[in-house]
């Protein structure tokens, strides 16, 4: 009984502290009733804020960038990751493979094949999910300078969806993915398709997955499939819309690479694979002979395309490398070469005054000679024959063979030079024919080339900078406070040790008071608007060019640009080339009563 009453206490006391806390509760609710509306919107603006936030701690983990929208039905994606394979190599210590590829309006699906764990599932996984990403509002794993669309739907068909409850086999679950992929897709579709065709008997299974992806090419939509089917191979490389593309693969050593390789089918490499895993030899070679020699001659083909695309990445390395050898033995021989041609025409310029002296010297003492002849009263005759002989001796000493040396040292740095010139015309021409990629790169830039972040000096004058921007035509140089834009070929690099110097002594005074008057007069002139409207759009551009530097010069916040509306076209090009200018914060549609999209504002991060 002692321990009912006091369970009753306990239970009473629990009753009681209950009621309190509802009583609080209601009292405090009573208290917020009236901001009840505020506090709604307040936790939905937190919550926004809160999504946003860890949008960027996630975009900074894992590196990411904000790629460029296409307006013109492109993508290219440039060393892309795939985040969460990046994050687990990490965890081993093991670098990732970047991935890079190029789809647009004219070949718009990529067909991939190439080794078992190669990377082709990895590739498509890569494509699907970055775009997904980006339709969700995040920064993608990507270089800044790729380029995506948006997509109305994303078809995707990858992995095995058979199903017991839904009597779904292995293949039909794939057949019911293609026929809604063939009733919804559309030129603003993306499909990706993971080994495409597998699933059944290998020659109906091919020529239904070749009928498809027609049809596929026919709808215009983007895609990147994979596929193991030499059929699709031959399809694709006589198709308008579909390029082939191929997972490179270390025939060596027999082990993938994990690069994405464009424009030539992969190989499957299953007999190396096959051999590699332990199998006996006379199994593998059971095999291809079961395979057929058309099979096993194009494999056999595909490997020796891979060997020597391999041999000529190590060749054109090897060249790159021998001609910056050459390079370096070249210029240091000139270097030495003028050093001997100074230090030659000092000896023999020393040689010639010594010359001169010993003559003077001859000279007293011919005319002494002479002098006593005269006093001994002889000949007339041999008086001036003598004279004649000192004179031509004379003659023979000041005009002797060091311009002739001189000449011949002169014609050996120009041959030296002209054979730098065509070296450099031959790198130039020959490009890289044998480059990785299926449209050809620049060779590696000379020392003399300019780059973002490098220091400059206009030629002819004191006027030092530092170049922030550059194009095919123009560069855009920091002078003080100052953008300017102007010719390459007006600019030189030094070192930034010669800009401290040139710094330090004072000329960029002098500039500055220079700039601050001609910032105040064209400040007091600026106009904070431009009309543009049937301006040709190279035009357009270039006033939109010298527009921008203006405004940034004279240090505005915001400016109007007038384009109209039309089609669309002139302002597509204009933002699209706003984007790419330095300084640009962001760019807007004017309000729509005053001008909607016909009108551009641009903000600056003044």
């Amino acid at each position: 009984m002692e321990i009912v009453e006091l369970n009753n206490l306990v239970k009473e006391l629990h009753f009681a502290e209950q009621r309190e806390i509802l009583k609080i509760l209601a009292e405090f609710s009573d208290f917020l009733r009236p901001y009840r509306d505020d506090l709604i919107i307040s936790a939905r603006m937190l919550s926004y804020i809160d999504f946003i936030w860890a949008k960027a701690r996630f975009a900074v983990s894992i590196n990411a960038g904000k790629p460029v929208i296409s307006s013109d039905r492109e993508l290219n994606l440039k060393n892309a990751r795939h985040p969460l394979l990046e994050r687990a190599l990490a965890r081993e210590g093991k670098p990732i493979v970047p991935l890079s590829l190029s789809l647009n309006k004219d070949k718009h699906i990529l067909l991939i094949s190439g080794p078992n764990a190669g990377g082709k599932s990895v590739c498509l996984k890569t494509v699907g999910l970055l775009q997904y990403m980006l339709q969700c509002g995040f920064l993608i794993p990507a270089s800044e300078s790729s380029e995506l669309m948006l997509f109305d739907d994303i078809f995707i068909d990858i992995g095995d969806e058979q199903s017991l409850e839904n009597d779904l086999s292995t293949y039909s679950s794939h057949l019911k993915n293609m026929r809604q992929i063939l009733e919804s897709a559309g030129k603003n579709s993306l499909v990706l398709i993971d080994e495409f065709g597998s699933g059944t008997e290998p020659t109906a299974g091919g020529a239904i997955a070749e009928a498809i992806l027609e049809e596929i090419e026919k709808l215009g939509s983007f895609g990147v499939i994979t596929t193991h089917y030499s059929n699709l191979k031959f399809f694709a490389s006589s198709s308008k819309g579909v390029i082939n593309g191929g997972m490179q693969f270390d025939v060596q050593n027999i082990m993938p690479l994990f690069k994405l390789e464009t424009g030539t089918p992969g190989s499957s490499f299953a007999f190396e694979l096959a051999k590699k895993m332990g199998l006996p030899d006379f199994i593998v070679k059971a095999a291809e002979s079961k395979a057929g020699t058309e099979f096993v001659d194009m494999e056999r083909h595909l490997r020796k395309i891979a060997r020597n695309r391999k041999a000529w990445e190590e060749r054109l390395a090897k060249i790159k490398s021998t001609d910056k050898t050459l390079e370096n033995i070249t210029d240091r021989y000139q270097k030495e070469l003028s050093g001997i041609q100074q230090m030659k025409k000092q000896i023999l310029e020393e040689a010639r005054e010594e010359a001169t002296s010993l003559l003077a010297e001859a000279n007293k003492k011919i005319e002494a000679t002479i002098k006593e002849i005269r006093e001994s009263q002889a000949e007339k005759e041999k008086t001036k024959f003598a004279r004649k002989d000192l004179s031509h001796f004379e003659q023979q000493v000041k005009s002797s063979a060091p311009a002739q040396d001189d000449d011949k040292v002169a014609r050996k740095m120009e041959q030296l030079i002209k054979r730098k010139e065509r070296r450099e015309q031959r790198k130039s021409r020959s490009g890289t024919a044998v480059s990785t990629d299926t449209k050809p790169k620049p060779l590696t830039a000379t020392k003399e080339e300019l780059k973002v972040g490098d220091k400059v000096k206009v030629k002819g004058g004191d006027l030092i900078g530092e170049v922030i921007q550059m194009d095919a035509k123009q560069v855009s140089v920091a002078i003080g406070s100052v953008i300017s834009k102007m010719s390459r070929t007006k600019l030189e690099k030094i070192s930034g040790n010669e800009y401290s110097a040139i710094a330090s002594k004072g000329s960029q005074k002098h500039f500055s008071v220079r700039e601050s008057e001609d910032i105040s007069r064209r400040r007091l002139e600026f106009k904070p608007s431009i009309d543009l409207r049937g301006e040709r759009l190279e035009q357009a551009l270039e006033k939109v060019t010298r527009f921008v530097d203006d405004a940034i010069m004279v240090g505005v916040s915001e400016i109007r640009i007038l384009h109209g509306k039309g089609n669309g076209i002139l302002r597509e090009e204009i933002r699209k080339y706003l984007r790419t200018m330095w300084g640009v914060t962001k760019f807007r549609d004017e309000h729509i009563e005053r001008g909607g999209s016909g009108i551009t504002i641009v903000d600056f991060d003044n």
